[in-house]
């Protein structure tokens, strides 16, 4: 149990740092650069979903292995946590849509949205991309 309490709060801080890199670079590329903001959220996504990879694959799931190239890894978890965005905003229009009054509160349905996908990506992550313990030497 204490194993995968620390995995968790190592993937909460993984994902605060994603969510930092995310917010820093879309609001650069629109604010500084004057990108279109879909365009920008794009690469912004790509660049945070990478340091969610290094941060999870150096600490959070140290002790598991994939089995892949870390290329390959790397792809298999960008599908992982895209499956997890669109969990995300799924989530986000079916509480609006089911409570008009979330309009007014948009953030609730968007942490609420965050919560579940944050628990769809921690299993994938945990059961279909590190699911094998490390061998000790």
């Amino acid at each position: 149990m204490l194993k995968i309490s620390r995995e968790i709060a190592l993937f909460a801080v993984g994902g605060v740092l994603g969510l930092l890199v995310d917010a820093t670079i879309v609001q650069a590329l629109v604010g500084m650069a004057g990108w279109n903001p879909y365009l920008a959220r794009v690469l912004s996504f790509l660049v945070a979903a990478t340091v969610t990879w290094w941060w999870n694959r150096s600490y959070t799931f140290s002790d598991r292995r994939s089995d892949r190239a870390a290329h390959a890894e790397w792809l298999h978890w960008l599908g992982l946590m895209g499956v997890g965005a669109l969990v995300n905003y799924g989530v986000y229009a079916l509480l609006l849509l089911r409570f008009p009054w979330l309009h007014r509160w948009p953030a609730l349905a968007a942490a609420a949205g965050s919560a579940v996908a944050a628990l769809v990506n921690f299993s994938t992550a945990r059961g279909m991309l590190f699911k094998r313990p490390k061998v000790s030497s």
